[in-house]
């Protein structure tokens, strides 16, 4: 067709893609230079300090803020009766729906209080140490009601939710009839998991700096998993245009899903900035963080399994009840995955919400995925120990080779090959069949597996890439890097697309000025971006080469555009590759100082790797977009040592193997995959937020007493990946891997411990008085 662009598949070349490239970022982050959200130095900037509510249930009464309004250095005091209106708050359905959950509560917009750490008060003063000390001076007297702890309070009220998470997951869901086919079943199994609350504890907290350029133009340095996301809830809520929003995060300390939603705390420093005419800053403290911007929820699991006397599965039943907050019907979508990772039949899943006074929960790493693994691959063991077969092979027998949850094909699937793999690096031939037989001198020692997946989102964004003349590039995306490696991976997908080395690449994101790009969240970024950026350098091509095929200088004049392509930067015949010119030279004698292109990247969306599909010509992939399951899988490997005397359970190795689709960068996925896994790791054997059951409020909110990992708990990891080509899900063929090497942690820690002790703990986490509490199988 006359008209059809040209396409250059240059991403599926050698090149950068893939090679263990150091982070780009790194000098910087050493150095000092790098600026995270709290250290922008502005011109008569503020410190803000929060005060919160001692109650959790009850009205303000009073507050007094006569003595801490006379210290000196404060310049202002902000309360529910003298803080600037919103133009929409989330306390209603429509506010609520505009500004995008899980905020569905804006404090000091009344007297009510709803929860322990709520804010009431912000204290702004020139230094911070001066409004930390007015703050504390701040009195509020109450009048306090009790409150209800969690969904297991006896005055909680449960209630069956019809969506969940977001609104993306139906509360009942059913597949055939498991309940006729459980009854029919050989073999029934039923589990009940529990998982204690869990707070993501990032290094770097929540915090804002926000700067009134004008009277209707915000600038906003937060710490946010998404720029985009924030502005255009800060635009819903201020009633501004999203345009006169500006939201800047140029790197992130960590977030795990909490700062991937715009947070109370950011909107009283807006409010705050705008009454006071100056650029003001708040950073959470650190106890402050466990009320502030969300957790993992505790919650109960009820998973019933039936299946054939070979060990066939033949139904799931899978029932979950967790605690929510007065306002929202979040819970994590635990049965996505018992729903599709293994052949049966039929499936059936129930949620059942409580309400309780307790700031929302929301988005944890790999939430859903994550605890609901955790159950199945309990009760697959289980299943297996009870045939006297090995785990793997329970799972082998019920391999799913479309997905059971829709019938449909997988985009691609290298399941098998991971646990093929990962059993030869662990050496799991080696392992004893029957639990409790194996010993290091005294200590029990066991060994335990469980497969993870997790879905491909569907997602979207756009880049825009510069070429100059000069044989540099800078390349954008509005795109947020977690600390993960995103400056390091596009600017590899960005030399190998134009040809160029990585020191020639300047890759900018962090910013709603740049083309909008999705959250860093649910494994959505790198695939995205990463497509966005491979399809403005292809951008990029098609226009110097209508410019090559003008120019009468040009080896290339008058060539077919079809007939061109790229290779390391040099426009050439694909016929006669000697027949072509390097773009510099092009560009230099047409006058150009650069060229610009701009692309979209999508999952699962018409992409075949490496050719971008065009649907006006021949490489329209788009019949088969929405025809494929898009997942990662993987499988974990985990050995423990258990002291039958202390119960207490040490990590000694771990392997992980993952088909992920095309890896952007060997040591920042290695190091992904490590991260997660001690993420759960932790979960399994030692995180846990304590509530206290009276007072609903948390009893362990800092690092002395909510334990996480170090690195004396922590083996050497290996880490491997299958070679896998998915030509569906998007043009660089990336899968994304920060959900799916948390999943199937917890069980893989869980399946060791009933290995080496015979006890089938089902209560998160693993710790030592619940191991000689309970009983061998």
């Amino acid at each position: 067709m006359e008209n059809e662009p040209a396409f250059f598949e240059t991403s599926p070349k050698p090149g950068v893609v893939g090679k263990p490239l150091n982070r780009v970022d790194g000098r910087d982050k050493v150095t000092g230079k790098a600026r995270y959200s709290a250290e922008f130095p502005l011109p008569g900037l503020t410190y803000s300090v929060l005060k919160t509510s001692d109650i959790a249930k009850g009205r303000i009464q009073q507050i007094d803020t006569s003595v801490a309004a006379k210290e000196p250095g404060v310049l202002a005091i902000y309360t529910h009766l003298n803080l600037p209106k919103l133009a929409k708050t989330p306390n209603d359905a429509e506010g609520k729906k505009a500004i995008g959950a899980p905020m569905g509560f804006m404090p000091m917009t009344s007297d009510i209080i709803h929860y322990a750490g709520q804010p009431v008060a912000l204290v702004v003063a020139d230094t911070l140490d001066r409004a930390t000390h007015a703050a504390a001076l701040v009195r509020v007297s109450y009048a306090a009601e009790k409150p209800i702890a969690a969904y297991t309070d006896k005055e909680a009220k449960l209630f069956n939710p019809q969506k969940i998470q977001d609104g993306k997951q139906d509360g009942y869901t059913r597949r055939g009839d498991a309940q006729a086919a459980l009854a029919s079943s050989a073999i029934k199994l039923t589990g009940v998991y529990t998982h204690a609350i869990n707070h993501h504890n990032p290094m770097e907290p929540g915090a804002t700096t926000a700067v009134w350029e004008s009277p209707d133009r915000l600038t906003v340095y937060e710490s946010t998993q998404g720029v985009t996301r924030t502005q255009k809830a800060l635009s819903a809520m201020l009633g501004l245009p999203q345009e006169q929003v500006r939201v800047i995060t140029k790197y992130l300390g960590g977030g795990f899903g909490c700062k991937g939603s715009c947070w109370p705390h950011t909107v009283l420093t807006v409010l705050a900035a705008k009454a006071l005419g100056r650029p003001v800053k708040l950073a959470l403290t650190r106890k402050q963080q466990y009320t502030s911007m969300g957790h993992r929820e505790d919650q109960t699991q009820t998973l019933t399994m039936g299946a054939t006397r070979e060990g066939k599965l033949t139904a799931l039943i899978h029932e979950k009840t967790s605690t929510t907050s007065p306002w929202d019907n979040y819970a994590e979508a635990n049965s996505k995955i018992i729903n599709l990772l293994y052949d049966c039949p039929t499936f059936e899943s129930h949620y059942e919400l409580g309400r309780a006074n307790v700031m929302t929960s929301t988005f944890t790493r790999a939430p859903g995925e994550a605890p609901g693994s955790f159950a199945l691959e309990c009760l697959m063991d289980d299943l297996a120990y009870q045939l006297g077969v090995d785990p793997i092979e329970i799972r082998l027998r019920n391999y799913a080779e479309k997905d059971p949850s829709t019938g449909q094909p997988w985009s691609s699937k290298s399941l098998k090959q991971c646990y093929q793999r990962g059993a030869e690096l662990f050496g799991w031939s080696k392992r004893n069949i029957k639990a409790g037989q194996t010993r290091n001198g005294r200590l029990l020692v066991g060994m335990g597996m469980a497969t993870a997946s997790y879905p491909v989102h569907n997602s979207q964004g756009t880049a825009r890439v510069r070429l100059y003349a000069d044989g540099h590039a800078v390349v954008q995306s509005g795109a947020t890097d977690l600390g993960t490696g995103t400056y390091t991976v596009m600017t590899q997908v960005a030399a190998d697309s134009l040809g160029l080395p990585p020191e020639k690449i300047r890759f900018e994101l962090g910013d709603t000025k740049l083309p909008t790009a999705p959250n860093s969240g649910g494994s959505v970024a790198a695939g995205t971006v990463s497509s966005s950026v491979y399809m403005a350098a292809q951008d990029v091509w098609e226009r110097l080469t209508k410019v090559a095929i003008k120019d009468s200088k040009s080896p290339l004049f008058k060539a077919k555009p079809e007939d061109v392509t790229v290779e390391k930067g040099r426009l050439q015949l694909k016929s006669k590759p000697a027949k072509g010119e390097d773009f510099m030279a092009l560009m230099k004698r047409a006058g150009m100082d650069d060229v610009e292109g701009s692309g979209q990247g999508k999952y699962g969306a018409g992409y075949e790797t490496g050719r971008p599909s065009n649907p006006a010509g021949p490489n329209n992939n788009t019949e088969t977009a929405g025809q494929h399951s898009m997942h990662s899988f993987g499988a974990h490997f985990c050995e423990v040592q258990v002291d039958p005397d202390l119960g207490t359970v040490r990590v000694t190795r771990w392997v992980s193997v993952h088909g992920a689709g095309r890896i952007l960068n060997a040591k920042t996925a290695r190091s992904q995959i490590i991260g997660g896994s001690i993420f759960g790791i932790g979960a399994a054997l030692m995180e846990a937020t304590a509530r206290d059951p009276h007072y609903a409020r948390y009893t362990n909110a800092d690092l002395g007493d909510y334990h996480i990992p170090v690195n004396a708990d922590i083996p050497d990891m290996t880490v491997e990946f299958i070679d896998e080509h998915d030509p569906y899900i998007n043009a660089m063929g990336v899968k994304g891997i920060g959900e799916i090497s948390m999943v199937g942690v917890s069980a893989a820690v869980a399946n060791a411990v009933f290995h080496a002790t015979g006890k089938r703990v089902r209560d998160l986490p693993i710790t030592p008085e619940k191991i000689l509490g309970t009983k061998s199988v």
